[in-house]
């Protein structure tokens, strides 16, 4: 029997550590499908929008990109721009839409990103991203953030990022992500840049040592509790990037060890919850299904089955006339595993 339960049911008595452990935002990925999933696994983390341009803010369609779901919560919404003003209105609009930390993206070296003069290529005007801070915190009263990275290019190092955050932290922002890798702006894809330049977290450690009234949450390359234990030894906080993604069970291993919520979902009725929402979203918005089940592709990685489960989404979930209770046809026999309730 499909279970029809509504998501703020569910025991979320737990206390959010919104500083502490969260999941990155991800281009083409966080998106608000993905993070009601992700929120259906883990009731706490805190979760991060795909990155959001002022201009599709400004440009009419503040409705479309800042649309959430209400279990969401707690949520940040992450913005591109490098203009005060526009970042200031486009803070501003998303704290009016609910959200409950605006983050400016100083991390991202794709060339798209780089054209609109925002992204890792801030990280050479430390001074515009003070004043965009500044202008961001006059508008807003929840926090303001920054994601950055390590460095960009043949930048030295150090002394490079040590500017930048000294700089920075000027316009009132006291929270820096630190993507623990250099951003290559040229020669590198998006993709690269996640892989071939080396994790330093010893920079990222001097960092932290070097102000210590700041907190630095560390973003790059965990992929298991043992790696999230460690850098909660020396951080304030993990973000979680790709693993939580491609092994989405992963963020429950991170709710059961660091935040000990008690009647969470089942693989099963993770899934149950979805077929509901899949309905809605087609009823409001004209979601296609597979725009949806796009993100629940790694459920059960791991798993017997779970190379089934990924192929009948891949082929179902687009064809007209499927229904979303395919997926519950479609569950491998064999999820029940000790951690499940």
């Amino acid at each position: 029997m499909l279970i029809r339960l509504k998501i703020q049911e569910m025991d979320m008595n737990t206390e959010f550590k919104t500083d502490n452990i969260s999941v990155a935002p991800m281009m083409d990925w966080t998106d608000r499908h993905c993070r009601y999933f992700h929120r259906l696994i883990a009731p706490s983390v805190l979760l991060y929008t795909e990155m959001v341009t002022t201009g599709a803010l400004l440009n009419g369609q503040k409705e479309r990109f800042l649309r959430y779901s209400e279990q969401e919560h707690p949520l940040a919404l992450q913005l591109g721009g490098s203009d005060p003003k526009d970042l200031a209105l486009s803070a501003k609009m998303g704290e009016d839409a609910g959200y409950d930390e605006i983050n400016i993206n100083c991390g991202c070296p794709s060339e798209r990103v780089q054209s609109g003069a925002f992204g890792a290529c801030l990280m050479r005007e430390p001074e515009l991203v003070r004043d965009c801070v500044k202008a961001m915190k006059d508008a807003v009263s929840i926090p303001v953030t920054v994601k950055c990275r390590i460095g960009i290019d043949d930048s030295e190092d150090y002394a490079f990022l040590e500017k930048f955050i000294d700089t920075v932290k000027d316009g009132g922002c006291n929270t820096f992500i630190i993507h623990a890798r250099k951003a290559w702006l040229k020669g590198l894809s998006p993709k690269e840049n996640r892989e071939i330049p080396p994790l330093q977290y010893d920079i990222a450690k001097q960092i932290k040592a070097a102000f210590p009234d700041l907190t630095f949450p560390v973003n790059g390359g965990i992929r298991t509790i043992e790696d999230a234990k460690e850098k909660l030894k020396a951080f304030d906080g993990v973000m979680i990037g790709r693993e939580a993604y491609q092994h989405p069970w992963f963020l429950r291993s991170i709710e059961e060890e660091f935040f000990n919520t008690q009647n969470m979902l089942s693989r099963r009725q993770i899934v149950e919850a979805m077929i509901p929402y899949i309905y809605k979203q087609a009823e409001l918005y004209e979601t296609p299904m597979k725009s949806i089940t796009r993100h629940m592709i790694g459920l059960f990685q791991g798993l017997p089955g779970a190379r089934k489960w990924r192929q009948s989404i891949s082929t179902q979930a687009h064809l007209e006339g499927t229904k979303p209770e395919f997926l519950l046809e479609i569950i491998p026999p064999t999820t029940v595993i000790p951690t499940e309730r």
